[in-house]
């Protein structure tokens, strides 16, 4: 028995289950999957990174390439596209999500052993292992053409990169007195590598290079404390020179087709004609912080009736600014079109709310917005309403889907607190694995805040944190690292 758990094939095996379950019980999809398809399947057939938009083939930037890409080479390989291709599509997800497994393992080998060749590098490896194989929050995105899977896998792949960087800074102490100087192999090779694999992971989600700028910081620390400015700037330069050289080719298509270089995908995701809705945006910033709220107001924008009742009771700080709220509503009901005048008001709202609460604007909500999509358990593409409260009702309704909501929720505060656990538990154990520590933490505090500033604080983007969370958690489990591993 003892074999078998330690074992890597078993765990690899009971990930594949569990992901098959997921795909061949409860395959999902999402208002992005269409998007997605379309860019794709136009891709493929008219070689234009198009969409249909009032029935003509119109170029679309509002997208990363790197999801249609994966796309229009399943529908190749398969002779299906769209919904039809799907199941293909969640199948090919599988070996990329187990491949990141395995990326997330080497992280903590490397957390706790540098070599990865000491015993508790290899007990840090198969916990990981286990941890990332089990853990459903990652797998349950195989089941949905979205981009969670390739964006962890990426994430998880910087991470041992540029964990290597740090690592080979050779400082015996983070933050406190040190002699030694940096060495002189391979830094900016490290940082190169970890530029492209951050270039090819922004091709699917454009925050990845967050990693760059957050590791960065952490040998910024390192490198000027020992007065190596041009050292830090040489790695910097490498991430940048990285990262730049695989979003060449978007940037300049971007050029060529609407006449500006956008390495990225715009901020605001609209199609060609459409306003962006700055008014009605900065107004629900004033009062949206959980991601159920998102499907009764912003998801429903230009599609559907919005029902001011439907709003949560925080959005209104008087029954007169709720019924200014309704009569714009009404308004755009009609058509189910925002007009710039029904935006403006919108915005007006919004300046207003800002003027009498800046605290809460600009500190509770963020907060609350932080504690939600840290905190909510991520089952929103399973068959469950995710209600736990109130408690008797929700019971006596439906006591097998509060049950797992529940689950769900303690299984999450598990990941979390396991990997908050295993940060301070490292730091503790040995300053020689403080730097990386830092970078790992850091990331996730950078990471959150900018998901902050999003319109719609969905829990799915914290996923490209679990990489770290479970790393951190195993090396700690493993045990701390050894004289040999600090010497290393």
């Amino acid at each position: 028995m003892k074999r078998i758990f330690s074992s890597r094939v078993f765990p690899l095996a009971v990930g594949l289950g569990l992901r098959l379950l997921f795909v061949l019980l409860v395959p999902a999809t999402s208002g992005d999957t269409v998007l997605y398809e379309q860019i794709a399947t136009n891709w493929l057939k008219h070689h234009a990174y198009a969409m249909d938009v009032h029935g003509a083939l119109t170029p679309v930037d509002i997208r990363m390439p790197g999801y249609p890409a994966f796309l229009a080479l399943i529908y190749a390989l398969t002779g299906r596209t769209g919904e039809s291709a799907r199941w293909w599509v969640m199948l090919a997800q599988i070996p990329v999500d187990l491949l990141g497994c395995l990326v997330i393992a080497r992280l903590a080998g490397m957390l706790t052993c540098p070599s990865g060749n000491d015993a508790r590098g290899e007990r840090a490896y198969t916990l990981a292992l286990w941890l990332a194989a089990v853990c459903p929050f990652t797998a349950n995105y195989t089941a949905v053409p979205l981009t969670e899977v390739f964006a962890c896998f990426w994430t998880a792949l910087a991470c041992c990169v540029l964990v290597v960087a740090i690592e080979t800074v050779k400082k015996p102490d983070f933050l406190l007195r040190g002699s030694e100087m940096p060495s002189r192999r391979g830094v900016e090779y490290a940082a190169l590598g970890a530029g492209l694999i951050a270039g090819m992971g922004a091709l699917f989600r454009p925050e990845t290079p967050l990693l760059l700028l957050t590791a960065a910081i952490v040998l910024g620390v390192l490198l000027l404390r020992l007065a190596q400015f041009a050292r830090w700037f040489l790695a910097a330069a490498a991430m940048i020179i990285g990262c730049l050289i695989v979003l060449s080719p978007w940037a300049l298509r971007n050029r060529l087709t609407f006449n500006e270089v956008q390495f990225l995908n715009p901020k605001y995701s609209t199609l060609p004609g459409e306003i962006v809705p700055y008014g009605f945006m900065a107004w629900e910033r004033t009062w949206l912080y959980r991601v159920r709220d998102c499907y009764l107001v912003p998801w429903k924008l230009d599609e559907e009736a919005i029902d001011v009742d439907d709003i949560p009771r925080r959005a209104f700080d008087s029954p007169a600014e709720k019924q200014s709220v309704r009569d714009i509503l009404e308004k755009y009901n009609q058509d189910l079109t925002l007009t710039k005048e029904e935006d403006d008001a919108f915005g007006q709202i919004a300046r207003e709310r800002v003027r009498r609460h800046r605290l809460r604007i600009f500190v509770w909500i963020p907060v609350a917005r932080a504690v939600a999509i840290w905190f909510t358990p991520r089952i929103e593409l399973l068959p469950l309403s995710g209600n736990v409260f109130p408690l008797a009702e929700m019971y006596d309704e439906d006591p097998v889907d509060q049950g797992f909501t529940i689950l769900f929720f303690l299984l999450n505060m598990v990941y979390v607190g396991l990997g908050a656990w295993g940060a301070r538990k490292l730091w503790h154990a040995s300053p020689a694995i403080r730097p990386v520590v830092a970078f790992l933490v850091l990331y996730m505090l950078l990471r959150t805040a900018f998901l902050t500033t999003l319109e719609t604080p969905e829990p799915r983007y914290v996923l490209e944190c679990f990489a770290g969370l479970i790393a951190l958690g195993a090396a700690a489990l493993a045990g701390r690292r050894g004289v040999a591993g600090e010497a290393a």
